[in-house]
């Protein structure tokens, strides 16, 4: 089965870039949150209601690859993974295209928690989320 995924180009910012001349492992998390919000754009639309079905963010892994450096035409595709009652593993890979094929740079995944922010509490996994995920 072909999983349902978007993806994305980032831009590498020079800010992005550490003493050693490549991405900081930290920057991985804001181009992980840029791919997220990429994703629900591309897959349920701009007119979300955030605010009474949102998500926290409970986890982040990263599995660091090969360095990215500051010219690297980057890209991250992101996809639903396991799902649960309330939350849901959201992955990533981070890529630069390569003759064909992917030059793999980090492998990710980020555990996400359905929240109502109105009530203030958790609250189950959107049906339409639900749909998207591979698993």
């Amino acid at each position: 089965m072909e999983r349902i995924s978007h993806t994305c180009k980032i831009e590498v910012r020079f800010v992005d870039i550490d003493v050693m001349g490549h991405v900081n492992n930290a920057v991985y998390l804001n181009y992980f949150e840029q791919a997220r919000m990429h994703f629900f754009r591309a897959k349920i639309g701009t007119e979300w209601d955030w605010v009474n079905h949102g998500i926290l963010l409970a986890r982040n892994e990263i599995d660091y690859k090969e360095p990215t450096l500051l010219f690297d035409d980057l890209h991250i595709e992101t996809w639903l993974g396991k799902v649960g009652t309330k939350s849901l593993e959201m992955e990533y890979e981070v890529f630069v295209p390569e003759s064909g094929s992917r030059k793999i740079k980090a492998k990710g995944k980020s555990v996400l928690v359905c929240f109502d922010y109105t009530r203030k509490c958790t609250t189950e996994v959107p049906e339409v989320w639900r749909s998207l995920s591979n698993s």
